[in-house]
């Protein structure tokens, strides 16, 4: 058997595996088992559980920026694009619950080097979600009022906010992709809509009755 078709059918295992069970409840024989090889193959191809847990990460990191990506036509206007974008990012997210257990549970729960490899996928979505707001504005006539800063902060709140709903939709039984990007749109769509024609919220004074002391 090639070496990529073996090292995939071990990566697969090793997915479900982690995601299922936790980095640390998790064994290569189990794994090893899964995948129909023994596990001195696995140490040979993988190394170490360290690095077959990193190389899960950065595949499954990959495979989701890819879906996302694809999923965007630089050509729709840009409600379309956040919306097909984040229909995009949930149906891959419920599609591959183990793989989004291994990026959103494990690997930032159990420090360096892991917590570093998810945080490279995140930037590289809230590069993408800025982009895609800063195209949102560059439609709407008043997108001077939304600042480069603005526009920054919103993307972070967007791609938390979409993570926190992916884990949401996937511990809800019956929970679609669409329904989830619903959510998220009718969460952050309408706001962004107010921003971008220079309507905002206004802090409560200080000297408000009701403020905090």
């Amino acid at each position: 058997m090639p070496r990529e078709v073996r090292e995939k059918q071990m990566l697969d295992a090793a997915v479900q595996t982690f995601g299922r069970l936790g980095y640390r409840a998790a064994s290569m024989d189990e794994i090893a088992e899964l995948a129909g090889v023994s596990k001195p193959l696995v140490y040979l191809y993988l190394n170490s559980k360290e690095d077959l847990f990193t190389a899960c990460i950065r595949r499954e990191a990959a495979a989701l920026i890819v879906a996302v990506r694809a999923a965007v036509d630089p050509g729709l206007p840009a409600e379309r694009q956040l919306w097909e974008g984040a229909t995009a990012f949930f149906r891959h997210t419920t599609g591959h619950p183990d793989a989004w257990a291994v990026l959103h549970r494990q690997a930032r729960t159990h420090g360096e080097p892991f917590a570093a490899e998810v945080a490279v996928m995140r930037d590289e979505l809230v590069a993408f979600v800025t982009m895609l707001i800063a195209a949102a504005a560059r439609e709407t006539q008043d997108a001077a009022e939304l600042s480069d800063r603005d526009i920054a902060g919103l993307a972070q709140a967007l791609v938390g906010a979409a993570e926190s709903l992916a884990q949401w939709a996937n511990d809800t039984p019956g929970t679609s992709a669409r329904e989830a990007a619903s959510v998220l749109m009718n969460f952050a769509w309408e706001g962004l809509n107010k921003l971008m024609t220079g309507e905002r919220w206004s802090a409560p004074s200080a000297t408000a009755p009701d403020a905090a002391p």
